[in-house]
């Protein structure tokens, strides 16, 4: 008889360190039971510069997640990002042995194996693969077409692949606190689970998930993904440009950046200026003009999101009729729907999606759309029970011990 199962995801971010525990129900709705948090330090641009002060981190989130859930947490789904991370897409074309008409899974595989032979380093593993789309005989299929007949098929695959040692340094931060990794998700693919709906997916949308250090995006067309990428900049460069330009301290900067700022370049919101007070530590009041620091805003931001639109395919932003959808914890910043609008040429929503139960208060800012994501690819490989076929069980070197 079916039982319930509980499912935890970790991010190790920038900014922060997220342990979430979920229970997926019989009848496929999800509670959340508990969540973790913590300071993240050691991080650099999403990935590990300090090993022992990321994992205490770990350590941190992990006990606060066991304390407000009740359970006793043996494994995660680890979500990772960083620009190592590339994301591709490869056909694999295999032509049926003379005498057969009919396809078969067997020969489906062997369309997957020539898809994946793309050119790696010794140092670089896959980390994640999704079919895009089928053709047999020239002719589109959305679904794999087991048991049609034809001679040739060329199965699209979108591939993330990145290098080993950075992923394993995250594996091992986990494995060394006693737990084990169900699997890898790269990052804005695991966001995707949670704040895409399968329409928006189906009409083309484009997710875009800003944290303190990195950017992260996955385009979907057609159902399938189109491209995915991580840029190495995201929330606390914005920060930093402050810091350098008008000499704030840091954490004064970010809060300046959050009350005051705006990216919309609307001239509207540059008139005037923002008195600084003197603080604790004796730094003398300052005023700053409005239109100086948005400009700082919006000239970063603009880089990133360049970043991202010179990354997608040629003409994709034509078949997307879902818009761009933001996440991720520097989303909010107030404008940046106004700019992304402006750099994309589409309607822009920020992810508000809430339909799992538990302690919704937290969930509504969307800093914990990842972690939300990792409970719903547990979910989804439940459902498709493809536990023994997942990539990461199935090609990824330093999976879960048996």
């Amino acid at each position: 008889m079916p039982r319930a199962k509980i499912h935890v995801g970790l991010e190790i971010g920038t900014s922060k360190v997220c342990m979430l525990v979920g229970e997926v129900k019989v009848d496929g709705s999800v509670k959340i039971l508990g969540i973790g948090t913590a300071k993240s330090a050691g991080v650099r641009k999403g990935e590990i510069s300090d090993y022992v002060k990321v994992r205490a981190c770990v350590e941190d989130a992990r006990r606060k997640a066991e304390e407000s859930s009740d359970v006793q947490i043996g494994s995660v789904f680890l979500s990772i990002t960083g620009n190592h991370l590339v994301g591709v897409n490869s056909t694999g074309t295999y032509r049926l042995p003379e005498r057969e008409k009919q396809i078969h899974a067997g020969y489906l595989k062997e369309a997957e194996k020539i898809a994946r032979g793309i050119h790696l380093t010794d140092e670089q593993v896959i980390v994640h693969q999704s079919p895009r789309l089928y053709r047999v005989d020239g002719f589109e299929h959305t679904a794999p077409p087991v048991g049609l007949f034809g001679k040739t098929i060329e199965s699209d695959y979108h591939m993330v692949y990145g290098l080993g040692t950075r992923i394993q340094n995250s594996i091992k931060c986990v494995r060394e606190l006693s737990m084990e990794v169900d699997d890898v998700v790269f990052a804005p693919i695991a966001a995707a689970q949670y704040a895409l709906y399968r329409d928006e997916k189906e009409s083309g949308v484009l997710l875009i998930d800003i944290g303190g250090g990195t950017t992260d995006y996955v385009l979907y067309l057609n159902g399938a993904i189109a491209a995915s990428g991580c840029i190495a900049l995201g929330g606390e460069h914005v920060t930093n440009d402050i810091h350098m330009i008008t000499e704030l301290q840091f954490t004064r900067a970010e809060t300046l950046k959050i009350r005051e700022g705006h990216a919309s370049g609307e001239s509207s919101h540059d008139v005037g200026g923002i008195k600084i007070p003197v603080d604790e530590s004796g730094f003398t009041h300052q005023d700053v003009k409005r239109e100086l620091l948005n400009a700082i805003i919006r000239e970063r931001m603009l880089e990133i999101l360049n970043l991202i639109k010179k990354r997608l395919p040629a003409g994709a932003l034509e078949r997307v009729g879902s818009g761009v959808i933001l996440s991720g914890g520097s989303s909010a910043m107030r404008g940046l729907d106004q700019l992304v609008k402006e750099v994309f040429g589409l309607s822009v929503n920020l992810s508000t999606r809430l339909e799992i139960s538990g302690v919704q208060a937290n969930f509504q800012d969307p800093q914990y759309i990842t972690c939300l994501g990792l409970i719903r690819y547990a979910q989804y490989l439940e459902i498709e029970k493809r536990r023994t076929s997942s990539p990461f069980t199935k090609f990824w070197p330093f999976g879960r011990k048996s």
